[in-house]
């Protein structure tokens, strides 16, 4: 056989190739999950994006009753230990990222320098839906309104403050700073629960909670909400005003949903959002995570990209109205 031979065969025999790796892929993807998945959680247990990987763990266990999935919490840095252990993980379709607001969008204008690129390191898998945040007093605090607290900051300048533990908590309560022209101090927390035991306690004076995270204490009536972040009231706490009633053009809200590492293959992906979706076209999926105050909204894989570029721009916006140097 003479080269020029060689070389006319050569497109062939890549194709070949390339068809048979393909279908190494798809009969990947048909077999998932054929091992234990990994879905890591940048936060600590008991918050949003904790309870939101373990009802989407239990579909998985109820659409593969063989499956495992573990959930695997790792709290700190704002969701960066998290993110960097999910970015630094096997790409082989089998570990995936709880991604937030705070992971994929706010963290590029609140870090100077971020160990990893939200879009470049991680591949879109799908998103559960949006939420907003409430701010959130003691019982007894005399504040029944955010006027009320904003009245108390003016006439007591730097002698109120309020305890954050991620971007959905610290943003807000700096964008109604600014936006009122007062003075108060913040707390950074490394988890949520910490947060509502010493709000309860009276450490400090508020905090913003995101609506998954204040469910719990609303329902054990030891905190009393006075506002709530997103541009209308939510329908799960229909007496709540929206600060932006207050504050006309007021809104925060963040997100939850799933990424995987860079080079996961597209089928698996794909095969994973499929499955995001019917879990949120499931009636007892959907009404456990609206119950906790998450607005259900499915996005797919091919919108979600485009989602989080937008979020990114919407994230730098809110931190400059917000004042709030990076660290």
């Amino acid at each position: 056989m003479n080269i020029g031979s060689i070389r006319r065969l050569a497109p062939a025999g890549l194709l070949a190739c390339a068809a048979a790796w393909t279908g190494i892929v798809h009969a990947q993807a048909s077999d998932w999950p054929s091992r234990p998945v990994t879905i890591i959680v940048p936060s600590a247990a008991g918050g949003a994006a904790d309870f939101s990987a373990r009802v989407f763990a239990g579909y998985i266990a109820k659409v593969h009753p063989k499956a495992t999935v573990v959930v695997d919490d790792r709290p700190g840095a704002g969701g960066v230990i998290g993110t960097m252990a999910a970015k630094e993980a096997k790409p082989d379709g089998y570990t995936f990222l709880l991604s937030t607001n705070s992971t994929h969008a706010a963290n590029l204008s609140l870090y100077k320098d971020l160990r990893y690129d939200p879009v470049k390191d991680f591949v879109p898998v799908g998103r559960f839906g949006t939420f907003g945040s409430v701010l959130m007093v003691p019982k007894e605090s005399p504040f029944r309104t955010v006027q009320d607290l904003i009245a108390q900051a003016k006439s007591h300048p730097g002698r109120m403050s309020f305890g954050y533990y991620s971007s959905s908590s610290q943003v807000p309560a700096e964008m109604l700073k600014a936006a009122a022209g007062v003075v108060y101090e913040g707390a950074a927390y490394k988890n949520v629960t910490q947060i509502i035991t010493d709000l309860i306690g009276k450490q400090f004076d508020f905090a913003f909670l995101d609506a998954l995270s204040a469910a719990p204490a609303l329902q054990n009536d030891r905190l009393k909400p006075i506002g709530v972040t997103t541009p209308r009231r939510l329908p799960q706490l229909p007496d709540v005003p929206a600060i932006a009633e207050a504050i006309p053009g007021y809104e925060m809200q963040g997100w939850l949903g799933l990424t995987a590492p860079a080079g996961t293959p597209p089928a698996i992906v794909e095969t994973v959002s499929a499955l995001m979706g019917k879990a949120m076209a499931d009636p007892e999926v959907r009404q456990s995570l609206e119950a906790k105050g998450m607005q259900a909204g499915f996005l797919p894989a091919r919108d979600m990209g485009a989602f989080i570029a937008a979020d990114i721009v919407r994230w730098r916006d809110w931190v400059r109205m917000a004042n709030i140097p990076p660290n």
